[in-house]
């Protein structure tokens, strides 16, 4: 077969990731260039560059479904790869691109409107028999009438945005007498992020763990999973850490939650690559919450423990394969853990960090992936997300896995500025996630700043940097600095320094 143009439509760490995949399968691997994005390192792995030419006050290209389009049919491009976030799960970027006769790797624009909608996905649930967190079924618009649906549910509530996820436009309620303002906030900010601020209302659920089922099938009807991960370590609402399978779940609670995510999936006729997620409660009851319908960030997990390349099966199945192998087929082998090392200070608030990356290093470990965006001397902006690296790594047994990823942290050095990395070292070393009982409220119930204070090598770094900048480029009496070369000067010291 003729090797495919595929573009993709995304970029750092994941579109590096998805060139690996069309590479593999001899297709062409093309990407875009942004302006505010020109030397970063996926640009180096690719068949074809797109120049985007955006104009500064242009929207990020990765968000401009007709740009993309336009561009993709002007460079005889036959499928695209939304790769996760930005156009993903945009149903109506997913339809254009089929109109367009070019095929979109993904499932039907109708399943992404559909599970989209968390009302709407919640109904599908319901119908497949999936138990669901109590709550209303329908999107409430008058905020008197929710908080009379809340005083009937019990307070705490949850409120959550219908057409998004991530977090945006989801608000705890703990008092009635907070309700209005909360709701009134949390349906703005839906409304900002997803242009729709409808809002449903569940019962809060304290201390929950999060746990997601990988599920895949083809346009013939087969439909399995891959097994399940555990995403309970959130901040605000967004995952740091996932580990596969759930330490969690039993293997009868396993099996059950996993054919729960299948029966979902085939209630909707659903193909490609998809995440059924739930919730678990302290007694342990597990409740459906949603359906994402693209490739997940801790995609990795699940490859380490069934050594399925889901990539290369969101091609395949778009290309209208068949899926090779059976249930049975698809073995749990070992435990996989992945560490998002975000460009954030944990000592300040989770703070976003920019700057001149100086040094990027990462220990030989037989058992390690290493999936990432940058390299020495990328520039960290507010352009893009605070995703810097993914660290997986694969064992046989969980207690090793967190052994081996401790010592791969310890031997791991982004230099320049501050990242997750002395953060993740302490989650891994505290008592209740070794044991596997940590939930969504860890940060809130256990981390403190002073955690990190012996475990920050960065701060003597930024430091060091610091002082040898003050005393090459700070004015003498009476001189004015030039305020236009600091940051090109900062840059010039980071060399220096290495």
């Amino acid at each position: 077969m003729k090797g495919k143009r595929i573009l993709i439509a995304n970029r750092g760490e994941i579109a590096s990731r998805i060139i690996r995949t069309i590479k593999k399968l001899e297709h062409v691997a093309i990407v875009i260039r942004s302006n505010r994005d020109k030397n970063a390192l996926y640009l180096e792995y690719a068949d074809e560059i797109i120049d985007a030419n955006e104009n500064d006050e242009d929207k990020v290209i990765f968000l401009d479904a007709d740009r993309i389009i336009e561009l993709a049919l002007k460079h005889r491009v036959e499928m695209i790869h939304p790769g996760y976030g930005f156009l993903s799960e945009n149903y109506e970027f997913a339809k254009k691109c089929n109109e367009a006769g070019i095929i979109f790797i993904g499932p039907l624009p109708e399943h992404i409107f559909q599970m989209g909608l968390k009302t709407v996905a919640k109904e599908y649930a319901r119908k497949a028999g999936l138990p669901l967190v109590p709550g209303t079924e329908d999107v409430v618009r008058d905020v008197k009438k929710a908080l009379k649906i809340a005083k009937k549910i019990g307070f705490p509530v949850l409120l959550k945005a219908s057409a998004g996820g991530g977090g945006r436009g989801m608000r705890i309620v703990e008092k009635a007498e907070h309700f209005e303002r909360l709701f009134n906030s949390a349906s703005q900010e839906a409304f900002n992020a997803f242009g729709n601020g409808d809002l449903f209302i569940e019962k809060y659920i304290n201390n929950p763990k999060h746990i997601e089922v990988q599920v895949l099938g083809d346009k013939h009807g087969n439909v399995i999973h891959l097994w399940d991960r555990e995403c309970s370590l959130q901040r605000k609402h967004q995952k740091l850490l996932e580990e596969a399978p759930s330490p969690a779940l039993s293997k009868k609670m396993r099996n059950s939650v996993c054919k729960m995510a299948v029966k979902l999936a085939q209630h909707i006729g659903y193909y490609s690559t998809g995440t059924v997620e739930f919730i678990m409660d302290e007694k342990r009851n597990i409740y459906f919450m949603e359906m994402n319908t693209r490739l997940q960030v801790e995609h990795p997990v699940t490859e380490e423990i069934t050594g399925i390349d889901l990539v290369e099966w969101q091609i395949r199945i778009a290309l209208d394969e068949k899926l090779p192998f059976k249930q049975k087929d698809i073995a749990l082998n070992g435990t996989a853990i992945e560490c998002r090392i975000n460009a954030e200070n944990a000592q300040n608030r989770f703070s976003p960090e920019t700057g001149f990356i100086e040094k990027v290093r990462f220990p030989y470990h037989p058992r390690l992936r290493v999936e990432t965006s940058i390299k020495d001397g990328t520039y960290v902006s507010t352009n893009f997300d605070s995703m810097l690296v993914k660290l997986i790594v694969h064992e046989k047994h969980r207690n090793t896995a967190i052994q081996s990823m401790l010592k791969i942290l310890n031997e791991s050095r982004i230099s320049g500025i501050k990242t997750l990395i002395p953060f993740f070292k302490t989650v891994l070393q505290h008592p209740e996630f070794q044991k596997g009982t940590y939930t969504t409220r860890w940060i809130e119930q256990y981390f403190t700043p002073e955690m990190l204070i012996n475990s920050d090598e960065e701060t003597i770094a930024a430091l060091t940097a610091t002082i040898a900048y003050a005393m090459e480029y700070l004015p003498i009496a009476g001189e004015k600095p030039d305020i236009q070369q600091d940051n090109l000067n900062l840059w010039v010291l980071n060399k220096r320094l290495r």
